[in-house]
């Protein structure tokens, strides 16, 4: 399991250092398999200001910039990104710095005839992001000169291993409670404030199978705008190992993660009837989100409405209730399953996920 030491922060309130957490960890049983600092891949790049822009003299689609390093001597640096200009805040790589994204060292180079003491970097070149179409833009009141790093806030990420009997340190709220226990800090209290329904749910929520879904919950949200979620929750669930979708489905991510309970979204407008957990049919099928189809036998737990299955209970979702950008109400279903049914089904359509190990 991965996470971020910020991430780790917002549930334990703690001074230690990131060796001093690492070793902690090891200590009480959660092995710490590795930490990777960004801090580490971004030396040698320095916030730098573009002070002059110039046509290069051997070449139409390249610059010669003078760049104030804030160290005093402008350095000379030529440039071929379009948003290049005299006034521009961006990153600057120095001689001796290595591009994370290729593995190159800079060095003092001719660039067609005129010397170039480093490279003004784009967001892929730094691993930030997928945007190469120009150099990175940074707010005019960046601090010239600081280390990149510092100031763009380089978050180290922890990967420890989880062995089956610690389910509540699939969560970043559990490892911090196991850590607080050990006096590394003090937990943060989980602040849920209750929120009144302002209508009724509109569709019966029930579980037809005791066994396999003891207990099956919902609530229905009207009125949501889905897209892109939160730039701080992106990039938590990046440091997870996950690639962000939209808000919707970002936030069960997030809840899974962060308190080791996994959640599912519906399009309500996608459902008939009653949602119900119960026991599959022999010969069911249902498209999982990973757009596979599975068939399924009595011996499973399903999660279904009139029209059919719509997700394999404790394990994935199906494709055709998921939410999507045109999504405007949903229903947000949290439920216990039974764990030794979920390995059963798991084992037999031959299917992982992070809920289903959780």
């Amino acid at each position: 399991m991965k996470f971020s030491l910020s991430w780790l922060k917002a549930c334990l309130d703690t001074e230690a250092s990131v060796t001093e957490i690492a070793a902690t960890l090891n200590a009480i049983g959660l092995e710490v398999e590795g930490v990777d600092d960004p801090a580490e891949k971004l030396v040698g790049f320095r916030v730098a200001k573009v002070l002059t822009a110039d046509r290069h003299p051997n070449a139409d689609k390249l610059q010669v910039l003078t760049v104030d390093t804030g160290d005093g001597t402008p350095l000379q640096v030529v440039c071929g990104a379009p948003n290049a200009r005299a006034g521009l805040v961006g990153v600057l790589g120095l001689p001796g710095a290595v591009v994370p994204t290729n593995g190159m060292t800079l060095k003092v180079a001719a660039v067609r005839g005129v010397e170039s003491n480093g490279m003004m970097c784009s967001t892929r070149e730094l691993e930030l992001g997928e945007d190469h179409d120009g150099i990175i833009e940074l707010p005019a009141d960046a601090p010239i000169g600081t280390p990149f790093a510092d100031y763009h806030g380089a978050d180290p990420v922890f990967d420890v291993a989880i062995t089956p009997n610690r389910p509540d340190c699939m969560g970043v709220y559990g490892i911090a409670r196991d850590l607080a226990a050990a006096g590394l800090g003090t937990l943060k209290p989980i602040a849920a404030q209750a929120v009144a329904g302002t209508h009724p749910c509109a569709v019966e929520v029930r579980t037809d199978d005791a066994h396999g879904c003891p207990a099956f919950y919902g609530r229905t949200i009207r009125g949501v705008k889905n897209g892109a979620a939160p730039e701080w929750m992106q990039a938590r669930l990046k440091s997870a190992g996950q690639r962000p979708i939209s808000a919707l489905v970002d936030i069960t991510n997030y809840v899974m993660l962060t308190y080791g309970r996994p959640a599912h979204a519906y399009d309500l407008a996608k459902l008939t009837g009653a949602v119900v957990a119960r026991r599959a049919q022999d010969g069911e099928t249902v498209t999982a989100l990973n757009g596979k189809d599975y068939t399924l036998d009595s011996g499973m737990t399903v999660i279904a409405d009139q029209a059919g299955v719509h997700d394999i209970a404790g394990i994935m979702g199906g494709e055709h209730s998921g939410c999507s950008d045109e999504t405007t109400d949903v229903l947000l279903e949290v439920a216990y399953f039974d764990p030794e049914a979920i390995a059963a089904t798991g084992r037999k359509l031959n299917l992982t996920s992070d809920a289903r190990g959780r």
